[in-house]
């Protein structure tokens, strides 16, 4: 049998001295055919015309098959056998998030709605040509999987559980609209975290937030203790009346950029290093304290930063009520926001969706692919600080008193 790395070898010095044709798509079509010989080889226990007494099978000549990828179109020869068939390995379906993609721009060129850059796009991912079955059946296969995890039960507490929404453009009656996708994430009584939710809707009301709050409830969301989420007003009504007993906590990031907006530029730096002050507090008591300091010495200067400030101390501060150790994930959405950039970063190449159903058919198969990636990444909660929850450690006591702030002079 001839080694691979002999014939990978001989390529090598072959397109050494030629360079004109397209390097990447060449090796790539070099190494498909390499692994597909191997596999075949393992298959049928001998090489190549090989006499082996461990022989199952011979091979029949191949058949050819076009395999698109993001280097272009490649011509496959697919080994055929005598008894049976073979299927590559590599051909096997596609991730659910680049079905979900591919499906969206299919979908938008058979449905007479393309954009601009669909074009573009199916220049870029190498595609030739528009399958109608294939997308039907790729429609099919995504929506069940997509529903089923929308609708799976929720058998497990979860003490906290970040909201936010992301918006994406979407045709609807012939008009682009902008239209609210709603995530829920949350982290179970091991740690874990989950996906629980996605819901499709026209903006972050609050008839649409406790539809979807209620949802959740009935699929089993229960133990909740912190939502945490911006102060979208909608939002914060739909918590209050659906999430009742649950402390309700405002995105410390959201909140300074709302505090900083009644603040001119040239002072902006100074009050968020007041500010951060509060946040530095090891308790929540002393936090409180600080508060009412900073509050003191802002409001000669920034009155209304001052009053954003005491408006929202209780908000702003309740992840001070839980343990320590979880404070840093807990007091903003930005474990949700990671989530929501890498949304946007594939949902940015489609630019605008074809109908609501292909939105949450992509949307959800990325969040379906996060949640299978979360399973094997390690919890961002140990197991012993989520005890703490129901057994809250009582010699947390207050620290030393804060010390007061004085502001520079000014020019």
């Amino acid at each position: 049998m001839t080694e691979p790395s002999m014939t990978l070898n001989e390529y090598l010095r072959k397109i050494g001295t030629n360079l004109e044709g397209d390097f990447l798509r060449e090796g790539l079509a070099l190494l498909a055919q390499m692994a597909m010989d191997l596999e075949v080889t393992q298959r049928i226990g001998a090489a190549k015309h090989q006499r082996s007494a461990e022989r199952t099978n011979q091979r029949n000549g191949s058949r050819e098959r076009p395999w698109d990828t993001r280097v272009g179109r490649i011509e496959l020869q697919i080994p055929k056998l005598r008894h049976g068939s073979y299927f590559p390995s590599l051909l096997e379906p596609r991730r659910r998030a680049e079905k979900a993609l591919l499906n969206v721009i299919q979908q938008a060129y058979i449905d007479g709605v393309s954009t601009r850059r669909v074009d573009d796009l199916v220049q870029a991912l190498g595609l030739h040509g528009i399958d109608k079955s294939l997308v039907s059946r790729t429609c099919k296969e995504l929506d069940t999987w997509v529903t089923e995890f929308r609708n799976r039960p929720l058998t497990q507490r979860y003490p906290y559980v970040w909201l936010d929404a992301i918006y994406l453009k979407v045709r609807q009656n012939g008009r682009i609209v902008s239209l609210a996708a709603v995530i829920a994430i949350g982290v179970c009584e091991t740690g874990e975290r989950h996906i629980l939710g996605l819901a499709l809707g026209a903006g972050e009301s609050e008839p649409f937030w406790s539809e979807f709050l209620r949802s959740l409830v009935q699929r089993g969301l229960q133990g909740v203790q912190l939502v945490i989420s911006d102060a979208h007003e909608g939002l914060k009504a739909a918590i209050g009346k659906v999430l009742t007993g649950a402390t309700w906590q405002r995105c410390r990031v959201h909140f300074m950029r709302n505090l900083l907006a009644h603040v001119p530029q040239g002072d902006k730096a100074l009050v968020a290093a007041l500010v951060r002050t509060v946040f530095a507090q090891p308790t929540h008591e002393l936090a409180k304290r600080q508060v009412t300091e900073v509050v003191r010495v802002v409001e000669a200067r920034w009155p209304k930063a001052a009053a954003v400030l005491l408006a929202a101390e209780d908000d702003v501060l309740a992840y001070m009520a839980f343990p320590q150790e979880h404070w840093t994930r807990i007091y903003s959405t930005n474990p949700l926001e990671r989530l929501n950039r890498e949304i946007r970063r594939r949902t940015d190449v489609v630019g605008v969706f074809p109908d609501e159903a292909a939105t949450l058919r992509l949307v959800g198969a990325l969040l379906i692919e996060r949640a299978d990636e979360w399973e094997v990444e390690r919890r961002p909660f140990s197991l012993e600080s989520m005890r703490k929850l129901t057994a809250p450690d009582p010699a947390a006591l207050l620290a030393a008193e804060p010390q007061p702030l004085r502001l520079p002079p000014t020019r």
